[in-house]
């Protein structure tokens, strides 16, 4: 199987963290206007996309990731929480859109080396998300074709949840793996749900070199004072 090749991923700094903002809290009548607002501070967009099966949520479609494509240089990172008889069609849509990278999950087995195997096709960086449950170890299989490992800190698909307290070990058992796979260069470790000022330190800590941020950012009382804080980490 191929190794992914060199891409913007490449580019993303290496000396803070990443700043991942989830469209999903910008304000939605306004999206255009509210991503112009955190552009300067943006390094990835993440948009969710759920089915209502897979996780209870019903986000986002390719035509709003089209639109951000129009009014948006930053990469574009599309978290697919679907089922997997869709999931091949949900890529090609989602990759005509002008997603820069996609990430399925590892829970959707069944179609996932068909699925890494069309993103390479496409020409589009793959990654994979583990549900908070979900044993760590398994990322282990399809470590040698992956960008981007985001490991879920609460229960998918649903606002406003706690940080599980497993979180921060599954980080660092995540990063064990990785750089016993050879991919610490290559891999970006992420984490997602349950985001505030005071779990943002100890994901950090734990190995995350991305967080996905929501109203953390998008409901900053000051964003410029908020992500000098996040970068000084």
């Amino acid at each position: 199987m191929p190794t992914p090749s060199k891409t913007w991923i490449d580019d993303l700094p290496k000396d803070r963290l990443i700043a991942e903002f989830s469209v999903w809290s910008a304000d939605l009548m306004r999206l255009a206007d509210d991503l112009g607002r955190v552009d300067p501070h943006v390094d990835i967009l993440h948009i969710d996309v759920a089915d209502g099966h897979f996780a209870p949520a019903m986000l986002f479609f390719p035509d709003l990731v089209a639109g951000v494509r129009k009014v948006s240089t930053r990469p574009i990172h599309v978290h697919l929480m679907v089922a997997d008889s869709i999931i091949l069609s949900q890529i090609e849509q989602f990759a005509d859109a002008g997603s820069d990278l996609i990430s399925l999950h590892v829970e959707n087995e069944s179609v996932a080396n068909e699925a890494l195997d069309l993103l390479d096709r496409r020409g589009v960086a793959a990654g994979m998300v583990l549900k908070v449950d979900t044993p760590v170890e398994r990322i282990e299989t399809y470590a040698s074709r992956l960008r981007f490992v985001t490991l879920l800190g609460t229960a998918i698909g649903v606002k406003g949840q706690g940080l599980d307290e497993k979180a921060g070990a599954r980080l660092q058992q995540a990063k064990r793996i990785i750089a016993g796979c050879g991919a610490a260069d290559r891999i970006v470790l992420a984490a997602d749900g349950g985001i505030r000022e005071h779990t943002v330190p100890l994901l950090r800590q734990s190995g995350a070199e991305t967080v996905v941020l929501g109203s953390l950012a998008f409901n900053a009382p000051s964003l410029d004072e908020r992500m000098a804080w996040m970068r000084a980490l």
